[in-house]
């Protein structure tokens, strides 16, 4: 009798169950274990999420109920008045403002620094390198504050004039000599804050590049240049993407490096160089110490406003992520 051809019943019963447990690798009882806790976690930060997001939204109502000026457009942020009246149109400004010139000057300088890194420097240079950038992302935020306030902002004046008398004339770069507390001071300094977190993320990615490819390219005469713009970016791009998510959000939630350097007023100024404007998480922490219970809900309600945009910038990362498939890397 040919064995091969024998038909040979399938397992069923006890037999089958374990088949496919050991097919889902819950066989054991670790494994089992291992999945409850996995799946736990899962659904525990969904309550957390959910339970923020139900809370945030309560007191928001709170506030919003009480208040006699439009919530999102209004130019005032009086908690104390009879009637109260503020809104979030200066705080959304420069939050939105801050976190977009720190994303311009912090995402090119730190992906050119992780490919320094990783095709370029030597191991015995990108090593220290590497330790130091390390060193900078576990500096406390209150540390860059003061080293802002002290060092940082007596040394703008020289830039902000210089980009005053050849850029003044667009508006944007025109300084009135005042000190130098504005959204650009708060935009470099959030740049510094956010540029060891991608250039961290961005050199792990630029790493696993497959290195078939990059010796193929070499191979066929491309330059190091050319295999970096042809193997390494396409396939890094994804976790630069990521990288620059995550500098985004501590520039949109950053409070004590932002509150110690700027001088806010309740103005949006055309001008990136005149002091003026705030962020939400400025707000919130220059003003929740003093607040009565009103204003508290005022300050949680713009919180909630900065809890969505977060969502929102997050969920357009992966949504960007997931429409070019080309981004994953999967097939380079």
């Amino acid at each position: 009798m040919d064995i091969s051809t024998t038909d040979v019943p399938p397992p069923t019963g006890r037999a089958a169950a374990r088949r496919a447990d050991t097919a889902r690798g819950t066989s054991r009882t670790g494994d089992r274990v291992f999945l409850a806790l996995s799946r736990g976690s899962g659904i525990l930060l969904l309550v957390i999420m959910a339970a923020i997001a139900v809370f945030l939204t309560y007191r928001a109502s709170l506030a919003i109920s009480a208040d006699h000026g439009n919530f999102l457009t209004t130019f005032e942020w009086n908690t104390n008045a009879s009637p109260p009246v503020f809104g979030i149109a200066v705080l959304a400004f420069g939050t939105v403002v801050s976190s977009v010139v720190a994303m311009a000057l912090a995402v090119p300088v730190a992906v050119a620094i992780a490919l320094f890194l990783t095709h370029y420097a030597p191991r015995r240079l990108s090593g220290p390198i590497a330790y130091v950038i390390d060193l900078l992302a576990a500096v406390p935020s209150i540390v860059y504050g003061l080293w802002g306030a002290l060092i940082l902002v007596p040394h703008m004046q020289g830039l902000y004039g210089w980009l005053n008398e050849f850029f003044g004339w667009t508006g944007v770069l025109a300084w009135n000599g005042g000190a130098p507390r504005a959204m650009l001071t708060v935009g470099i300094l959030l740049a510094i804050m956010i540029l060891p977190i991608i250039t961290n993320v961005s050199r792990e990615v630029f790493r696993q590049a497959p290195r078939m490819h990059e010796e193929a390219a070499l191979a066929l005469g491309a330059t190091r240049w050319e295999v970096i713009r042809m193997a390494v970016l396409p396939f890094g791009r994804s976790g630069v993407i990521s990288a620059s998510m995550l500098g985004l959000g501590r520039a949109l939630g950053e409070t004590m490096a932002v509150a110690t350097v700027l001088s806010p007023s309740y103005e949006i100024q055309a001008s990136l160089l005149d002091p003026g404007g705030g962020t939400f998480a400025q707000n919130i922490a220059s003003k929740f110490g003093e607040a009565t219970e009103q204003g508290r809900d005022a300050l949680i309600a713009s919180g909630l406003v900065l809890f969505v945009i977060t969502l929102l910038v997050n969920g357009a990362a992966r949504a960007i992520i997931a429409r070019r498939k080309e981004y994953s890397g999967a097939n380079a």
